[in-house]
C-alpha cells in the first residue's frame, strides 16, 4: 500500500524541474525533503522562516537536516507579524498566508517552479485552519495528496533518517497561549526555555500553557507519577518560576492537541 502511495507521489513531480520544500524540519517535512531528494529528480531548494514563535532547536535541527542531505536552504527571520500579536483565533490562517507569502517570494528568485508543504492526510480530518490558506495561495502538499498517513510517515522515515521518526509533533509556540492574548518575546522566552527544560529531563512532546502569572504543564498521563516525584517536581518548578511566572501547575487531564482552542 504504501508503495502505491510512493508511485502516486512520484507521479506528481513527473515534469517538476524546479521545488522549494517549506520546511520546518518537523517529521513530515523531513520524510518530504528524503522524498523529494530520493524519489525526484527535481531541483529542490528548502526555505525555513524563524520567527520568535518557533523554538531556536527547530531552526538548528532544520539546518543540520538539510546540511546532512546537501540540500539549498534558506532561512528567513521575522518579527511577530502585527496581524498576530494579540493571538487572534483566527491566527493559523493569518500566519500560513503571511508566512507562505515570503517564501512565494524566496521561491521565485529560482523562476517558475512549484512550492511544496507537509502536510499529511490525517491533518484534514483535524482543526487546521491553515489549510485554507495553503489552498489559497495554491501551495501543494504531496503527502496529503498521495494518501500518506501520520503512521506511514513515520515508517518511512525510519528508512532514511531512523533516529528522527519517533520525534513527537511540535506546534507553534503562540498555541500555548488563549486567544486573545497578547503576545510578547518574554512570555515566548518562558514557554520556550521550559519546555526545553521538561524536554531535558525525559518528557518530550510536553507543552507549557502560559495563562497571565500561571504556567500549566500538560504531559502524557504516564509521565504524571515521575513529573511529581521528588526531586524532579522541585526542580522543575524551581526552573520554571526562575523565568517569571508566579504559579506552576500540573493539567490532571494530561496532553491534549489543540486544547487551547476550546
Amino acid at each position: 500500500m504504501i508503495e502505491d502511495k510512493l508511485h502516486h507521489f512520484r507521479s506528481l513531480f513527473n515534469k517538476a524541474e524546479i521545488v522549494t520544500l517549506a520546511f520546518s524540519g518537523g517529521v513530515d517535512s523531513t520524510l518530504l525533503l528524503y522524498l523529494l531528494r530520493h524519489e525526484t529528480s527535481a531541483a529542490v531548494k528548502a526555505v525555513t522562516v524563524k520567527t520568535p514563535y518557533i523554538p531556536e532547536w527547530e531552526l538548528a535541527e532544520a539546518i543540520e537536516i538539510c546540511r546532512e542531505t546537501d540540500t539549498e536552504h534558506a532561512v528567513i527571520r521575522l518579527d511577530i507579524p502585527d496581524i498576530l500579536i494579540n493571538n487572534p483565533a483566527d491566527r493559523c490562517y493569518l500566519c500560513k498566508k503571511e508566512l507562505f507569502s515570503w517564501i512565494i517570494d524566496e521561491a521565485a528568485k529560482r523562476g517558475p517552479g512549484i512550492i511544496v508543504d507537509g502536510t499529511n492526510s490525517d491533518d484534514t480530518g483535524l482543526h487546521r485552519p491553515g489549510l485554507k490558506a495553503l489552498e489559497e495561495l495554491k501551495i501543494l502538499s504531496p503527502l496529503r495528496d498521495s494518501g500518506f498517513t501520520k503512521g506511514e510517515i513515520r515508517e518511512l522515515l525510519r528508512k532514511y533518517k531512523p533516529d528522527m521518526a519517533d520525534k513527537p509533533a511540535y506546534s507553534c509556540l503562540m498555541t500555548r497561549l488563549p486567544y486573545n492574548t497578547r503576545v510578547t518575546r518574554n512570555v515566548l522566552e518562558i514557554i520556550e526555555n521550559g519546555e526545553q527544560y521538561i524536554h531535558s529531563l525525559g518528557f518530550p512532546g510536553t507543552r507549557l500553557r502560559v495563562h497571565g502569572d500561571i504556567a500549566r504543564i500538560e504531559t502524557s498521563l504516564k509521565n504524571l507519577p515521575e513529573i511529581l516525584s521528588e526531586p524532579v517536581r522541585q526542580s522543575i518548578t524551581e526552573k520554571i518560576r526562575s523565568l517569571g511566572v508566579r504559579y506552576v501547575t500540573i493539567d490532571l487531564e494530561g496532553y491534549r492537541t489543540g486544547s487551547m482552542d476550546t
